[in-house]
């Protein structure tokens, strides 16, 4: 496999052929915010986040689906870059209802840690407040449709992991939303094998164990990775 050289944000680098912009600069401790990304699933490039200037290029690029290439020239953190990542959180945060003092992943949150990353202490957007519904059908499990950031995490994981294929999207636009089975109740989805895998995929509150309360949800990533590792690798190690 071809070894390629690159430079992101001024250092020189060496990549190998395939890998992604994001797994360069992970490997050389350049930090890129993700939401929609988590290793061990496939990519989508669907939260933006990862948005970088690649030099030569018209647009700017998700760095999560985009190879890396002999002699690019990245740039991961510009003022434009922040403004436009500034710009997603706040529209997440508007478009949902994230009460971050009533969450039960407040303190373990990846959208509020974003937040704190940037800055942010305030949002300038009109908040929408949607009329979304909690399921609590599920006897071990919750879904708050509020605190949902629609990353698909939970739809990889059951699908590409667990291999259930429970949760899928429904809806377009401001009505999308996940669904368990053909949009029946997570209680009543026969295809759960109630692993808990795409809760602890979650990056949010969105899903949660029943019974957590303020700031108590918290998860276990290493537990995904170390099955992927597993699978992948035959590397049983933790």
């Amino acid at each position: 496999m071809s070894v390629k050289t690159l430079t992101i944000d001024q250092q020189l680098i060496s990549a190998r052929e395939g890998e992604t912009i994001l797994d360069a600069a992970s490997n050389a401790a350049i930090a890129i915010p993700t939401l929609c990304y988590l290793d061990g699933l496939s990519a989508v490039g669907a939260c933006r986040l990862c948005l970088v200037e690649v030099e030569g290029a018209a647009k700017l690029l998700p760095a999560c689906v985009t190879k890396v290439q002999e002699g690019m020239v990245v740039q991961t953190n510009s003022e434009r870059l922040q403004h436009y990542r500034r710009t997603i959180v706040e529209l997440l945060m508007a478009e949902g209802n994230h009460v971050c003092a009533v969450c039960v992943s407040n303190g373990h949150c990846e959208l509020q840690n974003l937040a704190v990353a940037m800055g942010i202490d305030h949002v300038g957007l009109t908040y929408q407040f949607p009329n979304r519904d909690v399921d609590i059908s599920h006897a071990r499990f919750g879904l708050d449709h509020n605190r949902c950031v629609l990353c698909t995490r939970c739809i990889r994981v059951c699908d590409q992991v667990e291999g259930a294929h429970t949760w899928d999207m429904a809806g377009r636009g401001h009505t999308s939303h996940v669904i368990s089975d053909l949009n029946q109740p997570w209680g009543e989805a026969s295809s759960c094998t109630s692993c808990g895998k795409c809760v602890n995929a979650c990056p949010t509150g969105a899903l949660f164990h029943r019974g957590s309360t303020v700031g108590e949800m918290q998860h276990d990533r290493e537990q995904l990775s170390f099955i992927t590792t597993a699978r992948q690798q035959q590397q049983w190690v933790r």
